[in-house]
């Protein structure tokens, strides 16, 4: 018996399992998606903390590594604690095709967790705002990131968020091969770690990123520390938050349901026949 799943039981579980999601009572969407909002941000957090000096002093490259290690923490928490995560619900559409749930019930469940997924995010940007563990340095380097992301052009983003997705649904995907929890945090360890390093964008963590970003644009400490010229400080506000959510929204998209969903119904739908 093997000790993890082939690629085709892993098609045969994405369906089962967004069988399972399209079920979700509203309520339970919500919960769940208010939590992996959290998770998430919780990850980035943890990464805006370990790197804020890390590059000076150990180089850009090892910090980039280093910070996608740290946020992988994110995905283990939704995957192995429980939680519904958007991008990682742009696998469902696998279970569609292969004639399992029905297309409105993805939607249904898309729309709640997004919204959950947001509002849990922006949980944890108060409560870290509050904290006050933000101030200093640490605070500098998360409203940069804000701002980074705030100034990003939409067809860039776009494009980073079809390459980050790819990733992210490709972790969730191999997380279900794993039998064990051990084989599930490496199995989520490596995608993540690449998109994080690599520079590509996330919605959801982009939804925590920009919102702490927003409240700490109140502090001129941070703001003068951050060193930012008026154009780019200009950009973080509301506007320059959905500037940046929504194209990289749509990427994370096309890049879940093309590269993952879709390519792999068209190498296993023959095997998919039967489980609709």
């Amino acid at each position: 018996m093997s000790a993890f799943k082939s690629p085709v039981e892993l098609a045969k579980s994405a369906c089962l399992a967004a069988k399972a999601k399209v079920a979700w009572s509203v309520p339970q969407m919500l919960v769940l998606g208010i939590m992996a909002g959290a998770y998430i941000a919780f990850g980035g957090w943890l990464m805006t903390v370990v790197t804020h000096d890390l590059a000076a002093n150990m180089g850009l490259g090892f910090s980039r590594f280093l910070g996608g290690a740290i946020f992988s923490v994110g995905l283990m928490l939704v995957v192995i604690a429980g939680a519904e995560l958007f991008t990682g619900n742009c696998m469902m559409p696998l279970s569609v095709m292969a004639g399992c749930t029905p297309m409105s019930g993805v939607v249904r469940n898309w729309f709640w967790v997004y919204v959950a997924n947001f509002l849990g995010s922006l949980l944890v940007a108060f409560l870290i705002y509050y904290s006050g563990l933000w101030k200093g340095p640490i605070g500098v380097n998360a409203f940069k990131i804000a701002a980074g992301k705030m100034s990003l052009p939409i067809g860039e983003a776009i494009f980073r968020g079809i390459l980050c997705n790819w990733l992210v649904v490709l972790a969730v995907w191999m997380s279900m091969a794993a039998t064990d929890i051990i084989g599930k945090i490496w199995a989520i360890f490596f995608p993540i770690m690449a998109f994080v390093a690599s520079g590509f964008e996330h919605s959801i963590a982009n939804m925590y990123f920009m919102a702490l970003g927003l409240l700490l644009k109140g502090d001129p400490s941070v703001v003068s520390g951050a060193g930012l010229s008026q154009e780019v400080l200009s950009n973080v506000t509301v506007g320059g938050y959905l500037h940046n959510l929504i194209p990289v929204t749509i990427g994370n998209m096309i890049g879940g349901i093309l590269f993952v969903a879709v390519f792999y119904f068209l190498v296993f739908r023959t095997n998919l026949e039967d489980i609709g």
